[in-house]
This record gives structure tokens, C-alpha cells and sequence, in this order.
């Protein structure tokens, strides 16, 4: 049972995460988000179970031989079993080595925007920026998308996640700035004038790998170290805790990371318009979320000279929901 609202007719805007799936609706002037995680484990099928997990209303579907349980559920059971989660999709795409990767993601997109209650509703959807490496298996990971959201009725169109925090995070400055979106997968970057995007790519440095650079060297499971990233940590420097040590250190890289791709890519870029006045910066996604993140970001950045002045660095009032709030606010323009 999906849940839903069908008598919502208005546009949708869908941040498609490599760690979470938000949806973002309209009403009366307010934004209203739903998410799930994006991620499963698998259990072995026999009636008794499926009949269990019925009676629990936990959220799976059946493949076969196994039962998938999937988006918030699946951490719930992760914790019981004492395993890690399985990840559908990997670097912002689905994941090609997950064989269940395009169901577990239709079955949590389903259950969160249902079928569309018109005919074409419109739906923004996130989806990465190229990286360094190229494509990366980016053409397929949106059609696919788009073919599952047309599938359910809806007239579907894809927005790259830096420009959905632009649109999301930059209407007092007419929407152009620097919109940052910081999530599992990827960071994704975009430099907008005036809504166009004139700057756009993507590093896989993110969420995902300062969780397991940090479990390698702590010996901890990453999903634990997320969840304690997201609740409880807070990037003050070293301390006598080798797990916010080694947090602390592989936020640092991603830090400098992002910095240096922003002064390469502005630096080199052919196409950069003539900006005569200073711009905004804004960063969303949950890996902004630690407390002590925009301090240790506008130091980097200090390090760092960019050929365009900077009015402000500044991390999202709701960072998790920037994307999805963004692409809502493309498709009801």
C-alpha cells in the first residue's frame, strides 16, 4: 500500500539519493517532505516470515527465494541482525554489481509518490552531475528513472542536484550562486546565472566515503558510522575518540576536495560569463548536517582563491530536503 496522497494534483519534486529518497509537495504555500531510505537487505523466504513481516507492516517485497526489506525498515532489521545495509544505487547511479537495484528503487519510489493522479502530473527528479571520469553509467541510471515515474503516469523530467539547491536556496539572489548538494554518493556542483547553469560536474568524494575510509581504519561498520555522523558528531578537531578522529579527517579531505574542484573548474571554465557582482555559496544534503561543517568549510575555502567573490557561505536550514524542495520549485515554474 503505497504511502502516498492521490488527491494531491499538483507538481511533485523527487530527490533520487544514493542515501535517501525525498519527496517534496506544495500546500498552501508550505513545503511537505516524505523520504525513505534508499537501501534493503534480504532475508530468506518462507511463508512464516512473510506472514511476520505482513502482520509488522515492515515495507519488503518478494524476490524469488528471498524476501527484500527495504527503506527505513531495512536499517531496523540491519541493527537487529547486526549487518550492513545493501545499497541499490552507488556514486549517485544505480548500482550495477546490485542485482536488485532497479526493483528496490521502484518499490520505494511507489510507495512514496503512488500512481499519478492526473493524467501527465509533472515530476522533477534529481540526478547527477557528470564526474571526472565521464558518464558513469549516468544515461541509463535516468532513463531508467524516468521510464519508472512515466510508468506510473507521470510526465517526468530530470534536474541535476546542484541546480535543484540553486533553485531550492537561491531566489533572493535571483538564482544565481553557487549551489552545493553534499550527499552519500557524490557532491554535486553547480555555478547558475540567473537559473542557467553555467557550471556543472560532480566528485565522488561525499557521505559514502568518509564512512568507509573511516570504518577502514577504525575497524567499525559504516553504517553505524553514518548514523552516528548524522545524530551526534560534531567536527571540532582532534580528540581522545579515534572514531570522530578518523571523521574528522576524512571530512577534512572531502573539505579540500570540493574546494580545489571549485577553484580548478571556475578557474578553467571557457564559458564563465562576466559576474560583476558577488554571488551566494549554499551547500545542502545530509553530509553538511555535522555541526561544525560550514566553520571548517569556509576555512578551507579561505585557502582557497576563486575568480568570482563570494557574499556569503552558508549550509541550508533543511539541508536534507534542499534538493527535493529545488526540483518542486523547477517544476512549478
Amino acid at each position: 500500500m503505497s504511502n502516498a496522497e492521490q488527491t494531491y494534483t499538483q507538481p511533485l519534486g523527487l530527490d533520487v539519493g544514493t542515501s535517501r529518497i525525498v519527496v517534496a509537495r506544495a500546500d498552501d504555500k508550505k513545503y511537505r517532505y516524505d523520504s525513505q531510505l534508499n537501501a534493503f537487505l534480504t532475508l530468506p523466504y518462507s511463508k512464516l516470515a512473510e506472514s511476520l513481516l505482513e502482520r509488522e507492516n515492515v515495507f519488503h517485497q518478494v524476490q524469488g527465494s528471498e524476501l527484500l526489506v527495504a527503506g527505513n525498515d531495512a536499517q531496523r532489521f540491519a541493527e537487529v541482525f547486526h549487518v550492513e545495509t545493501r545499497r541499490p544505487m552507488k556514486n549517485g547511479v544505480l548500482n550495477p554489481d546490485e542485482p536488485h537495484s532497479l526493483a528496490v528503487v521502484r518499490s520505494i519510489v511507489a510507495r512514496l509518490i503512488g500512481p499519478a493522479a492526473v493524467p501527465k502530473q509533472r515530476i522533477f527528479f534529481s540526478v547527477p552531475a557528470p564526474g571526472e571520469s565521464g558518464e558513469g553509467g549516468l544515461a541509463y541510471h535516468t532513463a531508467s528513472i524516468r521510464d519508472m515515474l512515466n510508468e506510473l503516469g507521470y510526465e517526468a523530467t530530470p534536474i541535476e542536484e546542484g541546480l535543484s539547491v540553486v533553485f531550492g536556496e537561491l531566489g533572493y539572489s535571483n538564482f544565481s550562486g553557487i549551489g552545493i548538494s553534499c550527499g552519500s554518493g557524490l557532491c554535486n556542483v553547480c555555478l547558475a546565472v540567473l537559473s542557467v547553469p553555467v557550471i556543472s560536474y560532480s566528485i565522488a568524494k561525499a557521505g559514502d566515503y568518509i564512512d568507509t575510509q573511516s570504518a577502514l581504519v577504525t575497524g567499525d561498520r559504516a553504517t553505524r558510522l553514518r548514523v552516528q555522523k548524522e545524530q551526534a558528531f560534531h567536527l571540532n578537531g582532534f580528540s581522545s575518540d579515534r572514531v570522530k578522529n578518523a571523521l574528522n579527517v576524512y571530512y577534512r579531505d572531502v573539505m579540500t576536495a570540493l574546494a580545489d574542484s571549485l577553484q580548478s573548474h571556475i578557474a578553467s571554465s571557457q564559458k564563465l560569463p562576466r559576474i560583476d557582482q558577488s554571488v551566494p555559496l549554499v551547500l545542502g544534503g545530509g553530509t553538511v548536517m555535522p555541526q561544525g561543517f560550514l566553520d571548517g568549510f569556509a576555512e578551507v575555502m579561505r585557502n582557497h582563491e576563486l575568480p568570482l567573490r563570494l557574499s556569503e557561505i552558508r549550509v541550508s536550514a533543511d539541508p536534507l530536503n534542499s534538493t527535493a524542495r529545488g526540483a518542486l520549485m523547477a517544476a512549478l515554474c
